[in-house]
């Protein structure tokens, strides 16, 4: 029997509270408690689990629509599934205590563990090209170069974010040479077709749609710039609920093998809660997601993140590079992944 599930959106009051947060919670975890022990007992740790899903994360999709935690926990955990618009917002869920899991991309979780937020990363869900620096079709501005003067929509604290970064490092171009706009992804997207911007950071599957729909292109591409889909937990979750946790990424890895096994389906659900054409959802899947891969965060991910810390430092964002280094440090939590078993859910 399926639990009670409730769907919400996260809010600018996330913010808010987010800001009144000063430090870590203590504790880094305790031993794991499995799912089979938790299951034959009758009794799991907690009643409760809130979870994010997002167009940017298709695994997330998937697990929510096919009730596969809702299945295993039945009527003794209460799950709340959340909507996040972007790595801000789950960002701002996770530290406020909204969600136990959310899902972000991975400088974006650098960014928080660097900014004092108390989680950690226990799964790797997909490897996206999912940003690209987008502009009109008859737009003057063919390289990043261009951008000197320009107005650019981004989300900051997003990997669209670090991507414009990295690009305007790598072409020269100081920051403050570029007037930054810091909207919603897509009120980027939606200020780039209205030429209220000249350029967009964009987040896809919103920048294929602008692609299609309103004849943008994509002036700069560059994958090595895009940071991986990290699924993230606050330590409080982690330690009081380690039974959950590891339920959460067997849930995810049997999401994964189903997408790998069901493509159209995994695009026909993006295109659905996405509202966008599936072949849009086509193209963002099949074209520029990677879904087969390892899922325990390790060296491709810190390696990845070893580039982008300092220019995060070099921003502002970050205080310094100790505490970038501390955070590549302690943000990986590869236990749950090394020890999960999509069989466990979804048969």
């Amino acid at each position: 029997m399926k639990s009670r599930r409730s769907l919400t959106v996260l809010t600018a009051t996330l913010a808010a509270t987010a800001m009144a947060m000063a430090g870590c919670v203590a504790g880094e975890g305790s031993n794991l408690t499995g799912d089979d022990e938790a299951t034959a007992s009758g009794a799991w740790s907690a009643d409760t689990l809130s979870l994010d899903f997002a167009t940017y994360n298709p695994l997330s999709l998937i697990i929510r629509e096919q009730g596969w935690i809702e299945d295993a926990v039945g009527d003794d955990v209460e799950v709340t599934w959340t909507q996040s618009l972007g790595s801000n917002k789950a960002n701002e869920g996770l530290l406020a205590g909204a969600l136990d899991v959310g899902s972000t991309a991975g400088s974006a979780a650098l960014l928080a563990r660097a900014n004092g937020s108390p989680i950690k990363t226990i799964d790797i869900y997909t490897q996206p090209e999912w940003s690209a620096l987008v502009v009109q079709a008859d737009s003057d501005i063919d390289s990043v170069e261009d951008l000197r003067g320009a107005t650019v929509a981004v989300t900051i604290g997003t990997d669209p974010y670090f991507f414009l970064l990295q690009a305007l490092d790598e072409a020269g171009i100081d920051p403050n040479e570029v007037e930054i706009q810091n909207l919603q992804h897509a009120d980027g997207g939606a200020a780039l077709v209205n030429g209220s911007v000249d350029a967009w950071s964009g987040l896809d599957p919103m920048m294929a749609t602008t692609e299609a729909d309103n004849d943008t292109r994509l002036v700069y591409r560059n994958v090595d710039f895009n940071t991986y889909g990290f699924l993230n937990a606050t330590e409080e979750f982690l330690e009081q609920s380690p039974d959950l946790a590891q339920l959460v990424v067997d849930a995810y890895e049997r999401a994964r093998q189903w997408a790998l096994d069901n493509p159209d389906e995994t695009a026909a659900l993006l295109a659905e809660v996405s509202g966008i054409e599936l072949a849009i959802a086509e193209v963002v899947l099949l074209e520029r997601t990677t879904i087969d891969l390892d899922p325990a965060p390790g060296d491709a991910q810190r390696t990845v993140l070893e580039a982008v810390g300092p220019i995060q430092v070099a921003n502002g964002d970050i205080a310094s590079q100790d505490l970038v280094d501390e955070a590549l440090a302690s943000l990986f939590e590869p236990r749950f992944a090394d020890n999960a078993d999509p069989s466990r859910v979804g048969q």
